[in-house]
């Protein structure tokens, strides 16, 4: 096998790995550092656990490891790795175990030259834009909006469900509940469609509160109706007012991260877009009259796709977008 170096000085039938740990479980790819082509990839279900020190470095070595030795031995054995980039939900206020001890586990374990360590946010970026100015609005059951201008990031809410996350899965969802309940009161702005909904899926409306609660999921019970409101736009108003004022949450978001810069495009990742047009048809008029002049771009690919490019930019020199103490570090 040739082990001449290529680019960055490795040689060139090294290899990065890039991880992907979200709350609905933890991906690994395995792609040449030369040129960030995925060779093979694996996933283990279930979020990692959570500790004293955040998120526990224990139960995700115990994912990843495994996961990567048969990924190498199907790439050819003892290939070397050059890099490894992990982006983490939580990764800025409960990644301080990770960050202590997975350079170490990775030197020990594959030889790395280096690794960064990213919020899901970042990694969400880079795969949907890779390293140019723009934003990007991750949304799923709560929603980020992240921008970069290469010198530094811009960031828009992610603050949970509670205190944001406006337009996301679980703030339509709540918000379609909301007018179900207004509906079986009889007060203004209660939808009688969403109410029989919202009854089918989760029993007589008398008692979602005792069923909502106590749950530790909320988010995610919360989002779970937003394609219910989805569903329903077409024929209720009500619906369809609600997903029209996500789309004016979700482009202020988009505004204020991203940079005033010529070249900066949008970009939309994540699965709340998958509702489809009652949510993308009026997002599209909002980001429009936000961001004049910025054209919206599909998203080159997934978070686990930044994971990579992040670890073969990292690989040849430098990750290519910039480091911060909360969003992106290199070790």
């Amino acid at each position: 096998m040739d082990s001449e170096s290529g680019r960055g000085g490795g040689p060139v039938d090294a290899l990065v790995v890039g991880i992907d740990s979200g709350g609905s479980g933890l991906r690994v790819a395995l792609a040449r550092a030369a040129d960030g082509t995925v060779l093979g990839r694996a996933a283990a279900p279930g979020p990692v656990r959570t500790g004293p020190g955040g998120i526990s470095a224990a139960h995700f070595l115990e994912s990843v490891l495994p996961a990567v030795a048969a990924l190498r031995a199907g790439a050819g054995g003892d290939r070397p790795v050059l890099a490894a980039a992990v982006g983490a939900a939580g990764m800025a206020t409960l990644g301080e175990e990770l960050r202590a001890v997975l350079p170490g586990a990775f030197a020990d374990a594959w030889k790395v030259r280096g690794t960064v360590l990213a919020a899901d946010a970042v990694t969400a970026y880079a795969g949907a834009l890779g390293a140019r100015p723009g934003a990007v609005v991750a949304g799923g059951t709560g929603l980020i909006a992240l921008g970069t201008d290469l010198r530094g990031w811009r960031r828009a809410d992610g603050w949970g469900h509670l205190l944001g996350d406006c337009g996301s899965g679980a703030w339509i969802g709540r918000a379609g509940l909301e007018a179900a309940l207004r509906a079986h009161d009889g007060r203004r702005g209660g939808s009688p469609a969403l109410l029989a909904r919202a009854e089918k899926l989760h029993g007589p409306a008398a008692g979602l509160p005792a069923a909502l609660y106590p749950r530790t999921d909320r988010p995610a019970v919360l989002a779970a109706f937003a394609p219910e409101v989805a569903a329903g736009a077409a024929d209720d108003p009500v619906a369809a007012g609600i997903l029209e004022r996500a789309a004016e949450h979700i482009a202020d978001a988009a505004a204020a991260a991203c940079p005033p810069d010529p070249t900066a495009v949008v970009a939309l990742t994540g699965g709340l877009f998958r509702l489809g047009d009652p949510l993308l048809v009026p997002l599209r008029a909002a980001l429009a009259e936000r961001l004049p002049g910025v054209p919206a771009v599909a998203p080159a690919g997934d978070p686990l796709d930044g994971a990579v490019a992040l670890a073969t930019g990292l690989a040849a020199g430098a990750p290519g977008l910039p480091e911060d103490p909360a969003l992106l570090r290199i070790l």
